[in-house]
């Protein structure tokens, strides 16, 4: 058997609890054709970065599966057919990796360096603050000439 990594969209209009459904549906699917599902995880809803379908978020869940190829196609044909699943992707893997995914390490910070947007070049400076060029007149001189025309 094979290893796979498979990550599918839900519909958000389908509650959390349908969507662990949906996952005990299709890891069902493929423990009936004689493959296991080892790690499930669900990452919740989240938006999505373009519409699909007209959904601007979906449930996110990812299943790292052991299978049979036969089984994994029978999975992504119920997939397509099935009105709540948005979208879906299979990879095939040379090992499962039982620790969190790089989702779930994503509140975990702390290993990145520093952010640039704080960086010790000191306070950002506005547009005010710069000197005027000498090739036009300043603000004030332009906002005068405004008021003196009407």
């Amino acid at each position: 058997m094979a290893y796979y990594e498979h990550v599918f969209l839900a519909r958000q209009d389908i509650s959390s609890q349908q969507a662990e459904e949906l996952v005990a549906h299709f890891k069902g699917i493929l423990e009936e054709r004689g493959g296991k599902v080892g790690k499930v995880e669900s990452w919740g809803l989240k938006s999505l970065q373009f519409r699909i379908n007209k959904n601007r978020k979906a449930h996110f869940a990812l299943m790292n599966i052991d299978a049979p190829a036969d089984a994994v196609q029978e999975m992504e044909r119920q997939m397509r057919i099935h009105e709540d699943v948005l979208r879906y992707m299979t990879i095939r893997v040379d090992e499962l990796d039982d620790g969190p995914s790089a989702m779930m390490k994503r509140n975990d910070r702390d290993d990145r360096g520093p952010r640039r947007d704080r960086d010790d070049r000191g306070p950002r400076r506005d547009r005010d603050d710069r000197p005027p060029r000498d090739d036009r007149p300043s603000r004030e001189d332009r906002n005068e000439n405004r008021g003196s025309a009407n």
